[in-house]
């Protein structure tokens, strides 16, 4: 067992995608190990019949021996030869007619039921075994592989996707129960959030935001900025940016405690809390504080899938200095959300809802939205934390702030 990362000394076999016995060629992703961060392959050395040492779900350490290849073994011949030869000779013994008929019921079948037929590739033991977990049938999975063989992966990007399976269906009328073992991933996450609440004095202060004009600002240019830019022009991109510039004014918000000391950065990395088929993810965007809102969301873009797909690295998700969670895509009004260790604040945004407000003695209906900031008391105090919501709330409701660092551009005129 390679190491998979630094600090990281055991990791778990999650799924082994060959069998006892396979001849497997150099380079061939032979197994799924989870590391207490994220997902990895594992890749064969040599090429070989293989003989496995480990099962699935065991927990190894590194450096242990997990398998065998068996170097000397011969590669089994190819049966693709034999199939072109067999193939002419089938076609003289059947009629002609009988031929084309073979060939005009094979092209109707699909179309009679309106639908791809997307069960006639055979699914990898590991996509059987992950359909079986999520209650989901072959006929569901459109398969990526050869000759339309059904991957993991496959599976995993048609959870991610969406649509209703069989699991869904309603409750099966029993009493049964199943026990199943918590993923070494999950397990660091439950461990790290218990950690939080145990050894930070977390606190959690509220502000709310009207988002009409980041709105306004998306429908009047979201077009041009997709043809300029090459990506949408999401919500993200601007919590991200006034985050950045708040942090910048209260520098103590992106700090944390080693020891007996407080270790402040001269730089934002961002960690965009994500939902995977694995679990919560925190991948981060290193240097957040110089980049336009195009960089932001093209680099959302692209963590966001490598998470969503399982093939996120451990390296793309250490060493971030503040985090975003949205729960609002879920329907959250309002959460206290925990802090990432070992950072000292999260930002959580919620759900976007038409109220009444109040505004210049009149009541108008605006799109509103809650925000939460959750700090470690130890190191921020209240003022700082307020004040840094404040500023958040303030370059939002007033996007054109974020241009000029947090100040407006009559401020930057007059040197203020």
């Amino acid at each position: 067992m390679p190491s998979p990362g630094e600090s990281i000394s055991e990791v778990e076999i999650a799924e082994w995608l060959v069998a006892d016995g396979d001849y497997v060629e150099k380079d061939q992703v032979i197994a799924e190990i989870d590391s207490d961060k994220a997902t990895l392959e594992l890749p064969a050395e040599v090429a070989g019949v293989i003989t496995l040492k480990a099962e699935e779900g065991d927990t190894v350490g590194v450096g242990e021996v997990v398998c065998l290849i068996d170097t000397e073994a011969e590669a089994p011949a190819k049966k693709e030869a034999p199939k072109k030869e067999e193939a002419p000779a089938a076609k003289e013994e059947k009629p002609a007619a009988k031929v084309a008929e073979k060939k005009e019921a094979v092209a109707e079948a699909p179309q009679s039921s309106g639908e791809k037929n997307y069960a006639d590739g055979h699914a990898s033991p590991a996509a059987k075994k992950k359909m079986a977990e999520e209650g989901v049938s072959a006929s569901q999975i459109q398969g990526s592989g050869k000759n339309g063989r059904i991957t993991k992966q496959d599976v995993i990007s048609a959870m991610a996707a969406g649509f209703p399976t069989e699991s869904a269906a309603g409750w099966g009328g029993t009493r049964d129960t199943e026990h199943k073992k918590m993923s070494s991933l999950r397990r660091k996450v439950a461990e790290r959030l218990v950690g939080v609440k145990n050894e930070t004095a977390m606190l959690t202060t509220f502000n709310e935001v009207n988002m009409k004009p980041i709105m306004d600002m998306r429908s009047k240019y979201k077009e041009v900025f997709k043809e300029n830019h090459g990506v949408g022009l999401g919500f993200m991109s601007f919590f991200t940016k006034a985050v950045t510039e708040a942090l910048n004014m209260f520098p103590t918000v992106n700090a944390q405690i080693d020891g007996n000391e407080m270790v402040t950065h001269n730089y934002a990395d961002i960690g965009i809390a994500v939902s995977s088929p694995k679990g919560l993810m925190v991948p981060v965007v290193r240097n957040a504080e110089q980049m336009s809102l195009a960089e932001i969301e093209a680099e959302i873009k692209r963590l966001a899938i490598k998470a969503r797909d399982g093939k996120i690295t451990i390296d793309e998700m250490q060493g971030g200095t503040f985090t975003i969670t949205n729960g609002g895509v879920f329907g959250s009004m309002m959460s206290t959300p925990i802090i990432n260790p070992p950072q000292s604040a999260i930002l959580g945004m919620h759900n976007i809802v038409e109220r009444p407000m109040a505004v210049n003695g009149e009541v108008q209906i605006l799109p509103m939205m809650y925000l939460a900031l959750s700090y470690d008391h130890r190191i921020i105090d209240g003022k700082e934390s307020v004040s840094f919501l404040v500023k958040v709330k303030e370059m939002l409701e007033n996007p054109e702030h974020m241009i000029f660092g947090g100040k407006s551009p009559a401020e930057v005129l007059l040197g203020l």
